[in-house]
Order: structure tokens, then sequence, then C-alpha cells
């Protein structure tokens, strides 16, 4: 689904509501939006307030907040607030008063599934949902036992929700993760069967997992093969079993399937491959010998499979000030450029909510840390504060999202989209669940939907591309792009090994991306990717890299097996990961 096609679902009466300027709030789904009703004049009042600047918490400044309050059957006093009724998926608890004030960050286990709230009488945390009614109060006990577990997602009523604790990498943390997951199918068992029978019926999970040849076969001569030169057969650093082929003799633009991972192609090749007739279309420098020779590869993930998710780590990025920005871009008033410099009392907890490891398919990582992630020059430098990149978690804005940068998001009907965001585009915002913006656009539409090369391709500050340590715009870089095929939605994920943006982008055009952006740059643990592969039924997976050499991000168990990083360990950087339906 396009973002068009879903802005014509929602209707003009859906787009006035979500900005809270019509006479009632519609339901992101049924009923979930029912014990969250707010009316109008709040709703429009919280939106204008959140496009102002002023000293505030994360919580104040989320504009499509409602709170809900009562009395535990102990006397204690009780808040919840829900940051995002339309996404459903993350509230902040806060308990008591006076010194004995506690906020917790509590995540709904299944946004889609389940109704939180406060209940009629206001006397505990209730979640509905067709499976039935759960009654809960744990602020007697349960929160701080869930707290001192050291587990990032520690469950509580029932598993229907998650505390979140942030996230550490001491191996002590580590190993109380590890054991949360191998108990945890017998632990989860109730709650698999609730998201299973009532989301997912019979395509959940294993279903999933098959795909024959012919059909692989089939979405490979849907790709095609990129247009290059030539297309010679390359040996690189990418190891992965493949569908009738040898990864170490992989034709250049060609696309392979992955055995054992439906819905994932690989693809090599080098810059210095792609057609004449590519290099010729104006907007991009040339490239150097280096970047000719430097190897680039690639995942192609068929969206039609997967649901793709996004979390940020336990330390970036940060939502304080870069220190790029200057004079009328900085206003040094503000512990940062959304009024706030600290996400608190949320909690990032830096790796992947374990109840979806069955569902696991892939991981990449995100975008630049929040020192790089704004302007030093150029008009961005000196309006919107230096226009930071911004960022949305389940529905909660912890950056602002920023006009003429390339942004990667997902609605709340699971589609995933990449444009150039724009403040049209803000009334879009009760629907993201999730969002990442990183600079501007390598690859951009033009008139005719056709991909060209971005406007700052060719400007170093203005595109904010950055360098190597030794300010050399040539380096490692990962990036992502978008491409549909027969009304068929690709996400493809590259990491060029020596390449400038003019590179990456040629690269992308060449395999007929419509939209593309940077990630992060100049290691391979900045550039991490891997992926999932397991036997159809199976619980256990390989973990497999874009790169081999990645691997070396990964931790291991004291039995000396690889600990998946972002999935087995919390992590400081963000990333994205997707899932199975």
């Amino acid at each position: 689904m396009t973002t068009t096609d879903f802005l014509a679902r929602l209707g003009a009466a859906a787009t006035v509501a979500a900005l809270g300027l019509g006479a009632t709030i519609l339901p992101a789904g049924a009923d979930t939006m029912a014990p969250w009703y707010a009316p109008a004049a709040t709703r429009a009042a919280q939106f204008a307030d959140f496009r102002e600047d002023y000293r505030r918490s994360v919580v104040e400044f989320q504009p499509f907040r409602a709170e809900l309050t009562g009395i535990g059957a102990d006397g204690t006093p009780l808040r919840l607030t829900s940051l995002n009724p339309y996404v459903n998926a993350w509230f902040v608890l806060e308990t008591g008063e006076g010194r004995s004030a506690r906020a917790w960050h509590l995540e709904n286990a299944a946004p889609e599934l389940f109704t939180v709230s406060l209940g009629a009488d206001g006397r505990s945390l209730v979640i509905e949902s067709e499976a039935g009614t759960v009654s809960c109060a744990p602020w007697e006990g349960d929160l701080e036992s869930a707290r001192d577990s050291g587990l990032p997602y520690s469950p509580i009523c029932e598993q229907r929700m998650f505390l979140r604790n942030r996230g550490s990498g001491s191996r002590t943390t580590r190993e109380a993760v590890t054991e949360f997951l191998r108990d945890y199918v017998p632990f989860g068992e109730s709650l698999i069967n609730v998201i299973k029978d009532t989301l997912y019926e019979d395509a959940y999970l294993t279903t999933a997992q098959t795909m024959d040849e012919a059909e692989a076969g089939s979405v490979v001569n849907a790709l095609g093969q990129a247009d290059l030169r030539a297309h010679p057969v390359m040996r690189s650093n990418l190891r992965v079993d493949l569908v009738g082929a040898d990864s170490t003799q992989m034709e250049a633009g060609a696309w392979y399937a992955v055995q054992n991972a439906p819905g994932i192609y690989a693809s090599t090749v080098q810059p210095g491959m792609v057609s004449q007739e590519v290099m010729a279309v104006p907007g991009a420098n040339g490239m150097d010998g280096v970047e000719n020779r430097s190897d680039v590869h690639m995942w192609a993930f068929d969206m039609s499979r997967f649901d793709l998710r996004y979390e940020i780590g336990t330390s970036h990025p940060e939502v304080d000030w870069s220190p790029r920005p200057s004079g009328a871009g900085r206003d040094y008033n503000l512990p940062g450029p959304d009024g706030f410099g600290t996400v608190e009392p949320l909690q990032m907890t830096g790796m992947m909510n374990p109840v979806f490891m069955d569902r696991l398919a892939g991981i990449f990582a995100g975008g630049f840390k929040r020192d790089h992630g704004a302007w030093r020059l150029t008009d961005y430098a000196y309006t919107n504060h230096g226009h930071h990149y911004g960022f949305v978690v389940n529905g909660v804005v912890l950056s602002r999202l920023q006009p003429g940068l390339a942004t990667l998001y997902v609605l709340q009907d699971g589609t995933v989209h990449m444009d150039i965001w724009s403040e049209q585009l803000d009334f879009m915002l009760p629907h993201i669940r999730f969002a990442r913006q990183n600079g501007t656009p390598l690859v951009e539409r033009n008139a005719d939907g056709v991909g060209v090369p971005g406007s700052q391709v060719r400007s170093w500050m203005g595109g904010n591309w950055s360098g190597s340590a030794e300010a050399q715009l040539r380096t490692l870089r990962s990036g992502v792009c978008m491409r549909t095929v027969d009304d068929r939605q690709f996400l493809i994920y590259a990491v060029f090994m020596s390449a400038t943006p003019s590179a990456m982008t040629r690269v992308f055009q060449a395999y007929h991306c419509d939209m593309a952006m940077l990630l992060d740059m100049n290691s391979l643990d900045l550039t991490y990717s891997a992926i999932y592969p397991r036997l159809p039924g199976s619980e256990e997976f390989s973990i497999v890299h874009l790169d081999r050499r990645m691997a070396e991000s990964d931790s291991r168990h004291r039995d000396g097996t690889p600990m998946g990083r972002f999935i087995e360990f919390s992590d400081n950087r963000d990333f994205f990961y997707l899932l199975r339906r």
C-alpha cells in the first residue's frame, strides 16, 4: 500500500481528527481508542503546543498523549498515560505522590490486540482483548520485582505487558537475558497462543517459513539484474547459502534467493561496473579507482513477508544538542532542540523484545548518532535548530521529523515508506509507528516517479555526508533504498566498503531504486547487518552477516556459541529489525 492509498483510506475526517481538529477522535483499531478519548480542543491544543519551543519532558512533548487517573485498592494514586493511543504501544504509569512518586515505562505486548486502561473503577491495570480480560495491580510489588530482574523487557500482568528497563552491556545482564530466552517457550506459551489465534491465525510463523524454488526463482526473475556495463563473477566477503548458487561465485548485479530465509535475496557489485546510461544521469560526481573497485553487499527484503520495526540504543541517538549548530540554529536556554535533553522516564533497552525471537528474520544498524546528526553549515544549520535528524519509536516522537530530510517510516498499518519529509506530512504523525531520518536523500523521485540523484549528493556540507576520521569523503558506508517490482515492494540494505555518496547513488540507481538514503559509516560495527536463516518449523537459527567480518560485533555465550547483537544483549546504537508475518 502506498502512502497515497493509506491517506485515501483514512479520509479527510480522520486526517482532521488525527490532529485534534475535528469533533471526534477516530480509532486506530477496533476499540483501542475507547478508553483514551479526549475533546477535540484538547487534541488541537496539544498538537499546537508540540510545535512550540520551550523546556519540558519527553512525555509533555507528545502531541497525542492521553491520560487516565485512579486510586489502587491499596490507596496508591495512579496515573496512566498512553503516549500515542493511535499506536497503542507505549505507556507511562505513575504511582504514588510526593517523594514516593515513581514513573514506570510499560510496553503493550500486542498493540494490535490488547486495549490497556485503568478500568472503569480506576483501581487496577486492565488489559482487554478478544481472548478475555486480565486485571492486575503491578504497583503492589510486581513492578519492583520486574525492575530488579535485570531484564530489558520484564513481563507483568500475565505477559500482556512488559516493564522496560534500560539495557546494559554487562555480562550479567547478557546472561540473564539468555536464560530468559532459553526458558521463554514454556513461560510465554499462553501469550504466543493468544497472538497466534487472534492475530495471525493460520498464517502464523512456521507456515510463513516455506518458499519453493519456483517461487524464489520467479521473484529473482522479477528483480532482474542491475544496469551494469558488465556482469563478471565475484568472490566477496558475503558468505551465505544460496538457492542454486555458490556465494563465492555470484554474478555481479544479479539477485539470489537465500537458503532457508524465504523473502530474502542477496547481491554483490562494484560501483565501477555501473552502466554508462546510469552514469550519464546528471547530479552525481565521478568515482576514483578505489571506489570503482570496492565491493558492495546487499540484502533485498520482500516486504510482503515482513514487518519492519525500529529501536534506539541505550545511548544513541540522544535527544540533546549536537555540537554542530550555532548562532540562530541553537537555543542555549533549551536542553535539547525539542525542549528536553533526556528521554527519562522512558527506558531505552537497546535490544529487540525477546517475544519476537521466533519471528526474527533480519537486522541492520541505524543512522548517525546525535553528535553528527545535524548541520554545521548551510541554511539547514541556522534554521529549525540545525535540522537534527528525527526519529519515532512505537508512535512516540523522540525527536521531531525535520522537513527536507530523507525519512524511512512505518505506518500503523505496517506499510513501509521512504520520502522527503515536509510539514504537509505532519498530519500522518499519529499513524507513524516508526521513523528514522538521516540526512538528505541519495536518490529521490523525479516528476515521473523515477529515481535520480538527490539534490545535495554533490554537496559535502549541503548533504551533511561526513567522512572518515581523516576527513575523507570516501569511506565505508551503509544505505537503504526502496524499490517496487510488479506491485511487490522491496527494501534493499547495502554496505559499501569504500564509497562516496555519489558512488552509493549510482549503485542504487543501477538497482532501480526510486528512493535511497544514507544510514551510518566508517566501520563494520556501525554498518552491521545480519539475517537469521532457519529450517522450516525449527526454533533454531543461524546468524549470517552481510560481511563475514561483522561477526566480530557479536558477543559469545559461555560455551563459545555466538550471541547475536541487538537480539541477545543490549547495544548502545539504534537498529531496524524485520519480523516474519
